[in-house]
């Protein structure tokens, strides 16, 4: 019954909990910036550079069976061995802007946690100081 005991205030302390709900929401910001990267940012580098499609950017490294279509896909059906060096830089993009993203907000989160405290209050003026004592010495 320990064990069970152990493991129940284990998985009910906050860095636990913290760590599954960041774990989810990663994976779901994961997939804005895969969507980010492959539906807007490659579309564009594809259209400066010249190839819209990345993913079917590759270097053939076997021999190629005869009728084989030569497309990523075909090839890697086949069992052909390939190079598919246009997957490997839509994820590096990937990477990119998610290391990125996830810089400024460590770096937004560093600086709210080591923010200046509040300027202390003035000191009450000098002047209300006395004519509090007075209100304090009539009221006696």
């Amino acid at each position: 019954m320990s064990l069970m005991k152990d493991f129940k205030e284990f998985a009910v302390k906050g860095n636990v909990i913290d760590l599954a709900v960041a774990v989810i929401i990663g994976g779901a910001f994961g997939k804005i910036v895969e969507s980010l990267v492959g539906d807007v940012i490659m579309p564009i580098v594809g259209a400066v550079i010249g190839k819209l499609d990345f993913s079917n950017l590759f270097i053939v490294l076997g021999k190629v069976p005869a009728g084989t279509e030569m497309t990523l896909a075909a090839l890697k059906k086949a069992g052909v061995p390939v190079l598919a060096y246009g997957s490997f830089i839509t994820v590096a993009v990937n990477f990119i802007i998610l290391a990125f993203i996830i810089f400024m907000m460590v770096r937004m989160i560093s600086k709210l946690k080591h923010a200046e405290p509040p300027a202390p209050p003035a000191p009450t003026p000098e002047d209300t100081v006395l004519l509090r004592e007075i209100r304090d010495a009539l009221k006696k």
